[in-house]
Protein backbone atom coordinates (compact mmCIF):
# COMPACT_ATOMS: atom_id res chain seq x y z
CA UNK A 1 0.00 0.00 0.00
CA UNK A 2 1.07 3.32 -0.84
CA UNK A 3 2.05 5.28 2.18
CA UNK A 4 0.80 8.23 0.75
CA UNK A 5 -2.29 9.84 2.84
CA UNK A 6 -4.21 11.36 0.04
CA UNK A 7 -4.56 7.99 -1.49
CA UNK A 8 -5.05 6.24 1.77
CA UNK A 9 -7.88 8.82 3.59
CA UNK A 10 -10.63 9.36 1.45
CA UNK A 11 -12.74 11.52 3.38
CA UNK A 12 -13.80 13.14 7.10
CA UNK A 13 -17.07 11.82 8.03
CA UNK A 14 -19.46 14.21 9.85
CA UNK A 15 -22.21 13.12 11.64
CA UNK A 16 -23.98 13.90 15.02
CA UNK A 17 -22.31 10.51 16.31
CA UNK A 18 -18.76 11.26 15.02
CA UNK A 19 -19.10 14.74 16.53
CA UNK A 20 -19.62 13.51 19.78
CA UNK A 21 -17.19 11.03 19.28
CA UNK A 22 -14.56 14.08 18.84
CA UNK A 23 -15.96 15.82 21.96
CA UNK A 24 -15.60 12.83 24.44
CA UNK A 25 -12.86 10.86 23.15
CA UNK A 26 -10.73 12.98 20.76
CA UNK A 27 -11.66 10.36 18.18
CA UNK A 28 -12.12 11.05 14.53
CA UNK A 29 -13.95 8.80 11.67
CA UNK A 30 -12.47 8.84 7.61
CA UNK A 31 -13.56 6.99 5.36
CA UNK A 32 -10.30 4.86 4.18
CA UNK A 33 -9.10 2.76 1.00
CA UNK A 34 -10.52 -0.93 1.69
CA UNK A 35 -6.89 -2.23 1.27
CA UNK A 36 -5.40 0.16 3.62
CA UNK A 37 -4.38 -1.76 7.52
CA UNK A 38 -4.46 -0.24 10.37
CA UNK A 39 -0.43 1.09 10.39
CA UNK A 40 -0.94 2.74 7.27
CA UNK A 41 -4.17 4.55 8.37
CA UNK A 42 -2.18 5.57 11.02
CA UNK A 43 1.03 6.73 8.99
CA UNK A 44 -1.24 8.61 7.12
CA UNK A 45 -3.62 10.89 9.37
CA UNK A 46 0.10 11.87 11.35
CA UNK A 47 1.69 13.04 8.06
CA UNK A 48 -1.69 14.38 6.93
CA UNK A 49 -2.09 16.08 9.66
CA UNK A 50 0.55 16.46 12.08
CA UNK A 51 -0.98 14.78 15.03
CA UNK A 52 -0.05 11.35 17.06
CA UNK A 53 -2.33 8.52 16.56
CA UNK A 54 -2.92 6.62 19.89
CA UNK A 55 -5.36 4.07 18.09
CA UNK A 56 -7.22 2.92 15.45
CA UNK A 57 -9.90 1.08 14.92
CA UNK A 58 -11.48 -0.24 11.54
CA UNK A 59 -14.67 -1.69 9.67
CA UNK A 60 -15.98 -2.59 6.46
CA UNK A 61 -19.43 -1.09 5.87
CA UNK A 62 -21.38 -4.09 4.12
CA UNK A 63 -22.98 -2.89 0.72
CA UNK A 64 -26.95 -2.27 0.73
CA UNK A 65 -29.02 -3.05 -2.07
CA UNK A 66 -30.55 -0.23 -4.03
CA UNK A 67 -33.49 -0.08 -6.07
CA UNK A 68 -32.55 1.39 -9.67
CA UNK A 69 -36.63 2.09 -11.32
CA UNK A 70 -38.76 -0.14 -10.63
CA UNK A 71 -37.54 -2.97 -12.66
CA UNK A 72 -33.96 -3.37 -11.69
CA UNK A 73 -32.19 -3.75 -8.57
CA UNK A 74 -28.08 -3.31 -7.32
CA UNK A 75 -25.80 -2.77 -4.83
CA UNK A 76 -23.82 0.21 -3.18
CA UNK A 77 -20.55 -0.53 -2.80
CA UNK A 78 -19.30 -1.30 0.60
CA UNK A 79 -16.57 0.65 2.00
CA UNK A 80 -13.65 1.07 5.07
CA UNK A 81 -14.05 3.37 7.67
CA UNK A 82 -11.50 4.15 10.01
CA UNK A 83 -11.71 5.68 13.91
CA UNK A 84 -8.89 7.39 14.77
CA UNK A 85 -7.92 8.28 18.79
CA UNK A 86 -5.57 10.63 18.61
CA UNK A 87 -3.87 11.14 21.93
CA UNK A 88 -4.15 13.65 24.65
CA UNK A 89 -3.98 17.33 23.76
CA UNK A 90 -3.48 16.78 20.16
CA UNK A 91 -6.35 18.21 17.76
CA UNK A 92 -6.82 18.11 14.08
CA UNK A 93 -7.98 21.82 13.44
CA UNK A 94 -9.00 21.82 10.18
CA UNK A 95 -12.88 19.94 11.82
CA UNK A 96 -12.73 21.83 15.13
CA UNK A 97 -15.32 24.54 13.80
CA UNK A 98 -17.24 22.09 11.76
Amino acid sequence: MSLDPRLIIKSHITTERTTDLKEQNNEYVFEVDRRAGKHAIKLAVERAFGVKVEKVRTLIVPSKPKRMGWRSEGRRPSWKKAFVKLKKDQSISVFENV
